[in-house]
């Protein structure tokens, strides 16, 4: 019955997947996306800096959605921030798409890709044995 359980989580995570995949295809659904796991991470930074690290091919979406960010971030927070897209160390393109925010060199990070995302669901709905 456990095996039964872990082959079906297994495929769901699969599945799952590959429907990621899909959503980042469609640009205004993912546009929006983008827009509220930033806005998520800001909030759970705090911090007055962030860099944000996303897939090549999103770097322009990220740009499109920066200053919605950084409104619905002070709208939520009263404060301010600087957000930079780092370009140099980008996450790689096979992933299905979100975001990676950080602060202090680094040393504070919200990992807001989409399969960690789905990890964290699952988690979430799998009892512990």
């Amino acid at each position: 019955l456990l095996k039964q359980r872990v082959d079906h989580l297994d495929n769901v995570m699969t599945e799952s997947t590959s429907k990621l995949r899909e959503i980042s295809s469609d640009t205004s659904k993912y546009e929006t996306m983008l827009q509220g796991l930033i806005t998520q991470g800001l909030c759970q930074l705090l911090e007055p800096k962030v860099f944000v690290k996303c897939r090549e091919k999103d770097v322009k979406l990220i740009k499109n959605v920066l200053d919605k960010c950084k409104n619905k971030y002070m709208e939520l927070s009263n404060l301010e921030v600087d957000i930079t897209i780092n370009q140099k160390d980008l996450l790689p393109e096979e992933i299905a798409g979100g975001v990676e925010l950080s602060a202090k060199d680094g040393k504070l990070k919200v990992i807001n890709t989409l399969e960690a995302r789905l990890d964290q669901i699952l988690k979430q709905n799998v009892p512990q044995v």
